[in-house]
């Protein structure tokens, strides 16, 4: 049915081709006579079938949240930024609508970058709700860094927009907080709604560190993003801390 078209348009369609027209393209060319085309029918079935094994991994990713159903706000909490230098660390709490159809949620670290910030462009317009909070280098120093992790994931909370009823947390139960709470273990691998929260996070901590890097490009904070490599320590060593160091983390190097 195909083999009327020149292949030229055929491969532009393959490039423009999104999700839902891979059924489409497969049934009209995969018996094209034309080797050229039968070899792009074959990558979107590999498409195909690599979209099928995400959509039901992100089934098994729901299955807290299906779990806890008759929560009708459901919200996941994660933070990032605990093994830094430098720089805050950042928290993030995410509702997910109940008929989320998000794909490719994962514990931040496991993405790219460009995974990442797609994923998060996303989440900011499809999430019920969506809050951040930070804990300052001053901060971490003073109260350590465990207390500070909870501090940002309270004041995360508290900015939501909508109360959440169930807290899904990576791992921890943040103290002071009323709201029930279910710490799960590795939770940004096994919960939507806590991987939600971790890329929010993520998203946001990287950003701030680009920004610092411009007013302090000799630490190279655009490409450590604060963490501990061999090129900031020795950047540290010969300019001394900057305002965004962690005093206490950093009290080896100076």
């Amino acid at each position: 049915m195909g083999v009327h078209r020149k292949i030229s348009e055929i491969q532009k369609e393959y490039r423009e081709l999104t999700e839902k027209d891979y059924e489409t393209f497969i049934h009209t060319y995969q018996e094209d006579e034309r080797a050229a085309v039968r070899k792009m029918a074959e990558a979107v079935v590999r498409k195909r079938q690599a979209l099928i094994a995400e959509q039901k991994r992100m089934f098994e990713m729901f299955a807290y949240e299906r779990k806890y159903q008759e929560y009708q706000y459901i919200c996941g909490i994660d933070e990032v930024g605990r093994g830094p230098l430098a720089g805050p660390v950042v928290a993030g709490a995410v509702i997910l609508p109940k008929d989320c159809s998000l794909l490719y949620l994962n514990d931040s670290k496991q993405l790219s970058e460009k995974r990442r910030e797609e994923l998060y462009d996303q989440i900011m317009a499809e999430a019920v709700a969506v809050g951040i909070g930070y804990a300052s280098p001053e901060r971490i120093d003073e109260i350590n860094i465990l207390n500070a992790d909870y501090e940002a994931m309270r004041e995360a909370i508290s900015k939501l927009p909508v109360k959440p009823d169930l807290l899904l947390n990576d791992a921890v139960t943040i103290p002071e907080v009323e709201i029930r709470q279910v710490p799960i273990i590795k939770g940004d691998t096994l919960s939507a709604s806590i991987a939600a929260a971790s890329i929010v996070a993520k998203v946001t901590r990287d950003r701030l560190m680009v920004q610092y890097d411009a007013v302090m490009p000799e630490y190279k904070f655009a490409s450590n993003k604060g963490y501990g490599s061999k090129e900031h320590i020795e950047a540290i060593k010969a300019f001394g801390p900057s305002v965004i160091h962690r005093r206490s983390f950093i009290k080896n190097f100076i």
